[in-house]
């Protein structure tokens, strides 16, 4: 198969994966400085599922304003996710090198805040590889374009005018997006933990390090 761009998550593609445990601490810290108290765990599960309708019920039964709640808790989320990085407490993957031997068009495609994204490219000088990056924020339009919705990989492709794309990625989730997008995909698990799918689920490759993208692309 003929690719004329391939597209990356964030995530565990790229970049390690950031702590749980920390992004729960962001949202207790937000819920602190808005005067509540509120379980932020089920409030991290409601956004990585993009239940934006769930995060402003939540709000109206605290009596907060949800704009106010999702800005404070973007706001502490990119921090958190910083401080991990200037910490030594998360990193790029080794394996990315293969990613500068690639020569088509880049692009990343993320869940992630694009402040996130664009900040730890930069840290980790990777930005001039990718040409295109797309993230989620916290908004009712951001959320409701996390994966498996399409919407921010057919943009990318929009972007890097390219018909058929190849969308790398770690998870299920990523899988379904690509198949929503009616392109091609690579499920990438690093280990035998990540290598578990869901029966009706079916990548176009399955590899175990990005070491062996060229190979796939040749």
């Amino acid at each position: 198969m003929t690719y004329d761009a391939v597209l990356f998550d964030f995530d565990g593609v790229v970049v390690e994966s950031p702590s749980s445990q920390r992004l729960s601490a962001a949202l207790d810290r937000t819920y602190e400085q808005l005067g509540r108290s509120e379980p932020a765990t089920e409030t991290l599960q409601a956004l990585l599922r993009g239940d934006f309708e769930s995060i402003a019920e939540r709000c109206r039964s605290l009596g907060i304003e949800t704009d106010a709640f999702c800005a404070q808790a973007a706001r502490e989320m990119v921090r958190a996710q910083c401080e991990e990085v200037e910490r030594g407490l998360r990193s790029a993957y080794d394996d990315v090198a293969a990613v500068r031997s690639l020569e088509l068009p880049l692009g990343i495609v993320s869940d992630n805040h694009p402040s996130v994204v664009s900040t730890l490219l930069d840290r980790f000088g990777l930005r001039s590889l990718f040409e295109t990056v797309y993230g989620c924020p916290l908004t009712p339009d951001g959320l409701a374009r996390r994966k498996p919705d399409p919407t921010n990989i057919e943009t990318a492709m929009d972007s890097l005018e390219a018909d058929d794309a190849l969308y790398v990625g770690d998870r299920t989730v990523d899988v379904r997006a690509a198949d929503n997008a009616g392109i091609d995909s690579v499920l990438l698990s690093r280990s035998d933990d990540d290598a578990r799918l869901e029966a009706d689920v079916t990548p176009t490759y399955h590899l175990p390090s990005l070491s062996q993208l060229p190979s796939v692309l040749e």
